[in-house]
């Protein structure tokens, strides 16, 4: 199948596009763009890989699915394009980088800033339908998207896995941390972060210092 993915992904996890599950997940996809409102903008699903080359990943953030509400989403977790509202997670992501680094708060909530520099921010479901969270977290996604962590992991080395929350932790399996830094902490929404664990995490500090300790540029958070 010809999947519209940036090159270098498709070199390393060009197999699964071959597998039936994937032809399924395809179809899904397409039949629930052409009937249903979902996000984000089908040329956009694959905003994480295009953004950060497979040979230049040097972080890996997991979420959990897309923002659901008009004008948010654009193929990066956590993410929201410019001009739109800081969700709280996002909010709390900046909070915890104002205090780890003594960074202000950035002029807008779009993270495509990160993926440049080699951060891959990866929703283990890459769509949603319009309002309702983790509609299609059933389709096969994340069939796919446990594909591209198991490669990463066996494939390359000194990556800082970033794993927030229940759902991303439970992906801890598939990483290597002999070779790799693995950090976790609750997830950064309200809920999880109000009763601690999330703030004061340090997570953005200690992966610039592994980066840098690994003869690795560090992210400009």
């Amino acid at each position: 199948m010809n999947v519209k993915i940036e090159e270098t992904w498709k070199q390393h996890i060009g197999v699964e596009f071959e597998k039936p599950y994937f032809s399924q997940l395809v179809q899904t996809v397409r039949n629930e763009y052409a009937t249903t409102t979902c996000y984000p903008p089908g040329r956009e699903i694959f905003n994480a890989f295009n953004l950060c080359p497979f040979d230049q990943v040097k972080v890996v953030i997991i979420g959990q699915d897309p923002y659901h509400e008009p004008g948010q989403a654009e193929g990066l977790c956590f993410s929201v394009k410019p001009g739109m509202p800081y969700p709280p997670s996002l909010q709390n992501i900046f909070k915890e980088i104002a205090d780890d680094l003594n960074r202000p708060m950035p002029a807008n909530g779009s993270l495509v800033r990160w993926a440049q520099q080699g951060v891959l921010l990866l929703n283990a479901t890459l769509t949603v339908r319009a309002h309702v969270a983790n509609s299609h977290s059933k389709i096969g996604w994340q069939t796919f998207t446990d594909a591209v962590i198991q490669t990463l992991a066996r494939e390359r080395q000194h990556i800082v896995y970033m794993l927030w929350g229940g759902n991303a932790r439970g992906k801890a399996w598939m990483i290597d941390r002999q070779n790799n830094l693995v950090l976790e902490s609750v997830h950064p929404s309200p809920l999880s972060a109000n009763r601690g664990g999330w703030f004061g995490n340090h997570h953005f500090s200690r992966c610039n210092a592994y980066l840098q300790s690994n003869g690795l540029t560090p992210i400009d958070w």
